[in-house]
């Protein structure tokens, strides 16, 4: 997985990011083991691929926090439009019962 950048992660949808984070953690996994062992050429990779993890989940989170507050605008926007109904059915029934004890 090559280094990358934000603007190229915020272009993707949640399950390519979720795959390009299982990716990263897996790659970062055996980096780590070519460490332990030895075998690891290149350490300034670990480091990369530490920040890309870690911009992959903050976009995953940013993502889960606007949908959330989307889902709670709408459900806000329902309750309004609801409470709304109930005031006028209770302003129509009130008109009309003045209008009853009026005749």
């Amino acid at each position: 997985m090559a280094n990358s950048k934000a603007t190229e992660l915020r272009e993707m949808g949640d399950d390519e990011l979720a795959t390009r984070l299982t990716e990263a953690r897996q790659e970062l996994f055996n980096l780590r083991f070519q460490h332990v062992t030895g075998q690891l050429d290149n350490y300034s990779r670990l480091g990369q691929l530490k920040k890309d993890i870690a911009r992959i989940e903050t976009l995953l989170r940013e993502n889960e926090i606007a949908a959330a507050e989307a889902a709670e605008a709408e459900a806000d926007a329902e309750w309004q439009a609801a409470n709304e109904a109930r005031r006028a059915a209770r302003v129509s029934a009130s008109r009309k019962n003045e209008g009853e004890t009026d005749g």
